[in-house]
């Protein structure tokens, strides 16, 4: 793990003096912290705040940003760092402070495991066990679980009653088109194996469609397949009226969210914990769903609609 370690760092000192660390930045807004969280102070601290380059880690990054800099801490938006591993790498160096992650990316991606833990308390304290020794520190996860799930748009859904991946069956297996990216066709937590542990026949080739996985959304809703490849919280979900199949089996990966803070910066400020604390009840895959889509689907700004959501859920005074 130590020489793992020793590359991560290096390819982050590269990635960083090359490209530098996000694109997402600027000004943090601001308000006066309520509740629970009203007297917490964190003034003196520097804190950078990262995401990746996607919709809701900018958003959840946003997010930690407003409510560190409304807590009187200099928080440094760095969010939107390009990809998974620049990211982490970024961690792992000490570049950035916070950061949201999934606990199935640091389980299968970072730490190199191929079988997940089903539970999703096991698999957060595995992680969590795992991450002390480089120094990175994950506070309680969020119910919010960003894992792969298949979906089926309402005009199928009204035709076969569906509710579970079990369901699947009750499609005529000519008619069992499935659209999906070439990553989830080929990975061991991805469509083949699923269908195997559904005991689903495999489609042919000529009922796979392969496309980017932001056009298999559309591409569902037009009616163009039966059947999805989705990520459980994406805001397109309720916006084209998708339904979401049961994993009843627990096949896919636990990925729920959690907030990663440095080691040495948790032990200076363990307010922290306590300032991130209510996010515990609100942070959900509807509400997610909900956030993403006033992004995707309504056009919004993510420093807006992390903004908004804090001061609606009432931990922020606007």
């Amino acid at each position: 793990m130590k020489k793992v370690i020793a590359t991560l760092t290096a390819a982050s000192t590269l990635f960083l003096a090359s490209c530098g660390l996000g694109t997402a930045g600027g000004l943090i807004r601001t308000g006066e912290l309520k509740g629970d969280i009203a007297d917490i102070n964190l003034e003196g601290a520097a804190i950078g705040v990262g995401s990746k380059n996607f919709t809701e880690q900018i958003l959840l990054g946003k997010i930690a940003a407003i409510l560190l800099e409304s807590a009187g801490a200099n928080a440094k938006d760095l969010t939107n760092v390009p990809g998974s591993t620049s990211a982490r790498q970024a961690m792992v160096s000490g570049d950035l402070d916070v950061m949201f992650e999934y606990t199935g990316t640091a389980w299968i991606t970072y730490m190199g495991n191929t079988d997940p833990i089903p539970d999703e308390q096991e698999q957060y304290e595995a992680v969590r066990e795992a991450d002390e020794e480089n120094g990175i520190e994950w506070l309680p996860p969020y119910p919010m679980n960003n894992t792969y799930a298949l979906a089926v748009n309402q005009d199928t859904n009204a035709e076969y009653e569906l509710e579970t991946l079990h369901d699947i069956e009750k499609i005529p297996p000519e008619d069992r088109t499935v659209c999906t990216d070439a990553e989830f066709r080929a990975r061991n937590d991805g469509l083949f194996p699923m269908l195997e542990a559904y005991d689903l026949p495999a489609p042919s080739n000529s009922q796979i469609m392969e496309m980017d996985v932001g056009a298999v959304y559309a591409a569902l809703a037009n009616g163009d397949c039966t059947l999805g490849v989705v990520f459980a919280t994406d805001g397109r979900i309720p916006g084209l009226n998708l339904k979401v199949l049961e994993d009843p089996e627990a096949f896919f990966p636990k990925y729920n969210a959690a907030l990663t803070v440095r080691s040495e910066v948790i032990e200076e400020y363990p307010e922290i914990e306590e300032l991130f604390a209510p996010l515990q009840d609100l942070l959900t895959n509807e509400k997610m769903q909900e956030l993403n889509a006033r992004v995707d689907i309504d056009g919004q700004d993510y420093a807006d609609v992390a903004y908004d959501f804090l001061v609606e859920e009432g931990l922020l005074e606007d």
